[in-house]
């Protein structure tokens, strides 16, 4: 009994398989009768600089974080955000902007002072010590209103600024693009901001403190940016945000 079971279960198998291989070979397009080869290929050109050619590896990984990235941002990010803005007053909201900018100046002061940048260390303290304190602990920008403009480093552009490479172009989950010199520099100004802050305000023993202001954090982040998922009317958008990113980077590096 069991041999005439797997003896069916073969020739269904063997049936199935026979109609992939008919349908494929009736879909497959006819060969005509001369092919013309192409003329050039971009193998045959090495030394030429094609502007969207960039490096990545990665990129069937990519793709697939960033289909996750934008159904995490449609479905959980922006619903908190506009929870965010629902609940809180415009005024407290632009406060705590101005607070945590007003933090990261220690990293611009920090990586300015690293690429040894005068003018650009010179603001980011200038704004850190005047809108500490006449700002109220950063929740008012003075330093903006008298003309003192930031100045936004950090450390990889520190790395790509004494000519470290970018590295493999990479989608991280959440985050979104950045590249291998990037991301180690986001991981060197991460653990600096946390052994910081988290001593300064003292979350090592109010942890419920720490993680709302890492939520409150991360929320006003993306608060402040525009970026949509799939909004921006190309039907290349991954290639498009690969191509903007790193030649944004490019530019913040040379500056």
């Amino acid at each position: 009994m069991i041999n005439k079971y797997l003896l069916t279960i073969i020739r269904l198998l063997i049936l199935l398989l026979s109609f992939g291989v008919l349908t494929g070979c009736s879909l497959a397009p006819k060969q005509q009768d001369k092919i013309i080869p192409a003329q050039r290929t971009l193998s045959d050109n090495e030394d030429i600089t094609y502007p969207m050619r960039i490096y990545d590896p990665w990129e069937g990984f990519n793709r697939s974080i960033y289909k996750f990235n934008a159904k995490f941002d449609q479905y959980v990010f922006l619903p908190v955000v506009q929870g965010y803005e629902f609940i809180m007053p415009k005024i407290a909201q632009t406060g705590i902007n101005n607070f945590f900018s007003n933090l990261s100046e220690l990293s611009n002061l920090i990586n300015s002072i690293l690429q040894l940048k005068p003018k650009s260390s010179l603001h980011a303290l200038s704004r850190f010590l005047i809108n500490s304190t006449l700002g109220i602990a950063g929740l008012w920008n003075h330093a903006s209103t008298w003309g003192i403009l930031e100045y936004q480093e950090d450390f990889g552009q520190t790395l790509g600024h004494y000519g470290v490479g970018d590295g493999p172009y990479l989608v991280v989950p959440i985050m979104g693009p950045m590249n291998a010199r990037d991301g180690f520099g986001l991981l060197v100004d991460s653990l600096a901001y946390n052994v910081v802050y988290w001593s300064a305000f003292n979350f090592s023993t109010h942890q419920v403190a720490g993680a709302t202001f890492s939520l409150t954090r991360a929320i006003n982040m993306r608060k402040q940016t525009k970026f949509r998922y799939y909004q921006s009317g190309s039907p290349f958008e991954y290639d498009l945000v690969r191509y903007l990113y790193t030649q944004s980077r490019k530019l913040e590096i040379a500056k």
